[in-house]
């Protein structure tokens, strides 16, 4: 796979006063344009190039299982079973599910998330999630944690899931978070009324940015990379696992995330 690490990183700047809602409106068109002109190039530039960037930084903010997540793993899956995380980062969740009576495979699009997860002793590798190398219903389960929100168009978003629903056999299931548009009450402060496609910044400060340093450039200099995030709305995770062939078994949220656990539809 082919990463220009760094090389599309987009300055942000701050400018006075709150943004109006015409030019909030003009800067999500213009995402959205760009996007459906080319999703692959967008995604390599918003998503893929900027978590080359920053993986040691963003490895070390991960570090602490999500309760949902890891009660999933210890109380839901059988003994024997194999799993797999699509998106696994640097494998926090590879290692929940102690004492090794379940086998995981991790894989995550970024070469420098899955050198550290191999670091910390996991079964990984490099697989684009739209392209996944595991053959079909090899799995007794799919974790796909905060990665199909990074997808540009809904047409790669469901399917996305659709290559995750084919990983599990007959029974199996599939767990997706995905970031919620509905979150009022955090930092953040997105809601119902806001733009779904936004492009987030992630601010590197200078003595954490480790790749500048040693390729002599823009040391002492904090660095913005803008990530590419989908919102979604109530509801529409669900719609879009019904779209891509898949059965809704059970749904929520967490902590500004929607989820959503899928299975094969009755008719598969």
């Amino acid at each position: 796979m082919s990463y220009s690490a760094g090389s599309h990183v987009t300055p942000v700047t701050e400018g006075k006063g709150e943004p109006s809602s015409m030019t909030t409106n003009a800067k999500s068109n213009s995402i959205r344009d760009a996007a459906a002109q080319s999703p692959e190039a967008y995604e390599d530039e918003h998503v893929h190039s900027v978590y080359e960037s920053i993986a040691g930084h963003f490895s070390s903010t991960r570090y602490k299982p999500w309760p949902f997540i890891a009660s999933f793993l210890r109380e839901r899956v059988a003994a024997g079973s194999v799993g797999l995380d699509v998106g696994c980062g640097n494998g926090k969740y590879l290692g929940v599910r102690e004492g090794g009576d379940v086998h995981m495979i991790g894989s995550d699009r970024s070469p420098s998330l899955v050198g550290i997860a191999r670091g910390r002793g996991f079964d990984v590798a490099v697989a684009d999630g739209l392209a996944l190398p595991f053959r079909p219903g090899c799995a007794d389960f799919v974790l796909c944690i905060a990665v199909i929100h990074h997808l540009s168009t809904r047409e790669r978003r469901v399917d996305a899931l659709r290559k995750l629903l084919a990983c599990v056999r007959g029974d199996g299931q599939v767990l997706v978070y995905v970031w919620a548009l509905e979150q009022s009450s955090s930092r953040r402060g997105w809601d119902v009324d806001s733009e779904q496609d936004q492009l987030v910044p992630w601010v590197m400060k200078a003595n954490q940015n480790k790749k500048d340093k040693e390729s002599g450039g823009n040391e002492g200099v904090d660095t913005t990379y803008e990530r590419f995030y989908h919102l979604y709305r109530e509801g529409e995770l669900e719609d879009d696992m019904r779209a891509a062939g898949g059965r809704v078994l059970e749904s929520g949220y967490e902590r500004d995330n929607w989820w959503v656990i899928g299975g094969h539809s009755e008719k598969s």
